[in-house]
């Protein structure tokens, strides 16, 4: 059994992530810039870090994560925004969609749930 640690996942510097590109359905210009960094090379666990803008949400698997760094609203469809900022943790359940409007640079560690 290996066990890994990301030390200080708050404290790494942007550019030690690595970059993943633009958000995928962008709501504004320029789009949010994402950087990723996958544990153990899997994609369903790790840090995850995004620029500032506006983005639609559409994951098909379960989410929980803990928010490291930064702000942001989430309006999930047919429900009201959702205030987040660091030091928060969700849970988002699979399917869930919506829209992300992240104000200062957002950070957080995720797990996958499938």
């Amino acid at each position: 059994m290996t066990i890994t640690v990301i030390r200080d996942p708050a404290g790494q510097s942007s550019e030690s992530l690595p970059d993943c590109g633009p958000v995928r359905f962008p709501l504004s210009e320029p789009p949010s810039q994402l950087r990723s960094l996958s544990v153990l090379e899997r994609p369903d666990c790790g840090v995850w870090e995004c620029s500032p803008g506006k983005w639609r949400r559409q994951v098909k698997s379960a989410e929980f994560c803990h928010f490291i760094a930064g702000r942001c609203t989430f309006t999930p469809d047919g429900a009201a925004p959702i205030a987040l900022q660091a030091g928060d943790a969700a849970y988002f359940p699979a399917n869930t969609n919506g829209v992300w409007d992240v104000k200062e640079t957002l950070r957080k560690t995720y797990v996958l749930l499938t």
